[in-house]
């Protein structure tokens, strides 16, 4: 086997650790809470970065009208069965393809990534503003509209007297170190051809 399939194979292999690691990570930090409140999401659930993290969210969401963050969304069946078939794909290019192929599959995961993370931003949008209107504490903006508690995509943002932190984790990292390779084997496989040809 080529050096250039054997990294895509690598590339392919990578994103698997998401059935291990952590995505993403979300932390409330308040005075009230001297140990900050937290949540990891993984490609198949959600759970607590402590005991109760998540419980004690959805009881303080509560008095502002928030969604309780559920045990399930449609995109946990759905994620899974997206790294699994883009898996495969890079496996079978690994073996058969050649380096065209390995750019094909750095697009596709470039694509699948894209829609995961405006997926992500649309669920907290939704999640910080679809308020109830019976909550039983009401907070407005300085012009007088109904004040959003979206956390923050990527980065730190300041909600009334929280900080909100919102973070990849582990296995975020490995989803964008086998895109990247992918990419590098495509360089490698280019130039192992354009090699071959001067021969």
């Amino acid at each position: 086997m080529k050096k250039s399939n054997i990294i895509m194979l690598l590339a392919a292999i990578f994103p698997l650790a998401l059935f291990i690691f952590p995505l993403w990570n979300i932390t409330l930090e308040a005075p009230q809470y001297p140990i900050p409140l937290g949540m990891n999401i993984h490609i198949n659930d959600f759970a607590d970065a402590n005991p109760y993290d998540i419980k004690n969210i959805n009881l303080m969401n509560h008095y502002v009208g928030m969604k309780y963050i559920p045990e399930a969304i449609p995109e946990f069946k759905i994620f899974p069965i997206g790294i699994i078939v883009s898996t495969i794909i890079g496996l079978l290019i690994a073996f058969k393809g050649n380096y065209k192929w390995f750019l094909g599959w750095f697009v596709l995961m470039i694509v699948l990534s894209s829609a995961g993370i405006y997926d992500f931003y649309i669920w907290e949008h939704d999640y910080g503003h679809n308020l109830d209107p019976k909550a039983i504490m009401k907070f407005t903006n300085p012009d007088g509209s109904v004040m959003g508690f979206q956390p923050p995509l990527f980065g730190t943002k300041h909600i009334l007297n929280f900080t909100a932190h919102s973070y990849p984790r582990l296995g975020a990292f490995f989803l964008g170190l086998g895109i990247a390779t992918s990419l590098l084997a495509f360089f490698i496989g280019k130039k192992s051809h354009k090699k071959a040809l001067n021969i």
